[in-house]
């Protein structure tokens, strides 16, 4: 698969988890990519976990964007 392939599969997942009202709560990254869990609260009260493995560097870098302009909102 090319890398711009790569690439749009892994922003498509992650911009789907946000979709769906998930947010990121953790993020470990090592030589295979980055760990992200993604977490949303049920009406229930129950959290919901998943977790996406980000191989694509560019895709990292999308994610560490929706992370800085989340922390500016938060800011103001």
């Amino acid at each position: 698969m090319s890398e711009y392939k790569e690439f749009l599969l892994e922003k498509g997942k992650i911009d789907s988890l946000y979709d769906q009202g998930f947010t990121i709560a953790r993020v470990t990254e090592n030589f295979s990519g980055a760990f992200i869990d993604f977490e949303i609260i049920q009406d229930s009260g129950e959290k919901e976990i998943r977790q996406l493995h980000i191989k694509n560097a560019e895709a990292r870098k999308y994610f560490s964007t929706l992370l800085i302009m989340k922390q500016q909102q938060v800011e103001k």
